[in-house]
């Protein structure tokens, strides 16, 4: 077993700075991801950590399981920068993630985004889902996205863990 996580406590006056000279911040002291209210990232701080054990020896243990990771996917994203990010990265990376898994777009129920509130951001990773879904069978309401910066902000280096966390959850 091993366990997997991040912790993030920022330098408040440096972090902040330094988002604001990115004009990444919000204005309105809201993430509202994927919503055309969305202006920017609020920064939070947390942790996050979960135990990976291969399953045969949670099963053994008698351990609950609340997923399997069945396939995973990665990537950089190519020409992008920061705060424009491209989705050729972002769309090979749930490409192979699904091959991995063997599963197909519209086997999905929920996914949860990367949407940090900064619309540039935002649109280039909608626009990824929808041209890794193409015509891949889906129908409107088939599918929930949402990203947990909405309500505890943009966790930086502990960001993948809260995000793995609430989807466990949502199972």
């Amino acid at each position: 077993a091993m366990l997997a996580g991040g912790v993030s406590r920022p330098n408040a006056l440096y972090t902040q700075m330094g988002f604001s000279q990115l004009r990444a911040l919000s204005p309105t002291g809201a993430c509202s991801p994927f919503d055309a209210s969305g202006d920017g990232l609020v920064v939070g701080e947390g942790a996050g950590m979960v135990v990976l054990k291969r399953l045969e020896d949670a099963q053994r243990d008698g351990d609950r399981v609340y997923a399997v990771i069945r396939g995973i996917g990665l990537s950089n994203d190519v020409g992008g920068r920061l705060l424009a990010p491209s989705s050729e990265g972002q769309v090979r990376a749930m490409a192979g993630a699904y091959e991995a898994a063997g599963l197909r777009p519209q086997d999905m129920d929920l996914i949860e985004c990367h949407a940090t509130g900064t619309p540039v951001g935002d649109s280039v990773e909608f626009e990824s889902l929808r041209e890794l879904w193409g015509n891949s069978g889906w129908t409107e309401g088939q599918c929930v996205i949402g990203s947990v910066k909405s309500n505890i902000g943009h966790l930086l280096t502990a960001a993948g863990s809260a995000a793995l966390i609430k989807t466990l959850l949502a199972l």
